[in-house]
């Protein structure tokens, strides 16, 4: 098996990278999905939470034979978490990982071409 050696990334680099347009943008893009997504699911894992403690004759209520609101509220828990990674993962295929591949491949090629980037400075 081959390993890859990697080299090490200068401080500078990152700084430079991490001031420019593009992770901005990037930034930009992963907040505006991930906070308003993590409020959604809190909201609702709350909501779930409240009326177990406080709707009890809701939650109780049969919809089939033994299985209850509450139950499928439950089970909706595991759903819910399944979409919004499915969400997610599209998302960030479309939105968020060109820019992060373009970023890391600018920063590997900016280590690759400048001298003296790093302690961990070596030539594949």
């Amino acid at each position: 098996m081959t390993q890859v050696t990697r080299r090490e990334i200068a401080p500078e680099a990152y700084e430079r990278a991490q001031t420019s347009s593009e992770f901005t943008d990037l930034r930009k893009r992963f907040r505006g999905f991930a906070f308003p997504m993590t409020v959604v699911f809190l909201v609702w894992y709350l909501l779930y939470v409240v009326m177990s403690a406080y709707a009890t004759d809701f939650m109780a209520t049969s919809v089939i034979g033994n299985i209850n609101v509450g139950l499928l509220f439950g089970l909706l828990q595991f759903v819910s978490t399944f979409v919004i990674t499915t969400l997610y993962v599209r998302h960030a295929n479309k939105n968020t990982d060109p820019i992060a591949d373009a970023l890391r491949g600018q920063l590997e090629q900016d280590s690759a071409s400048g001298p003296g980037l790093g302690k961990g400075d070596r030539r594949a």
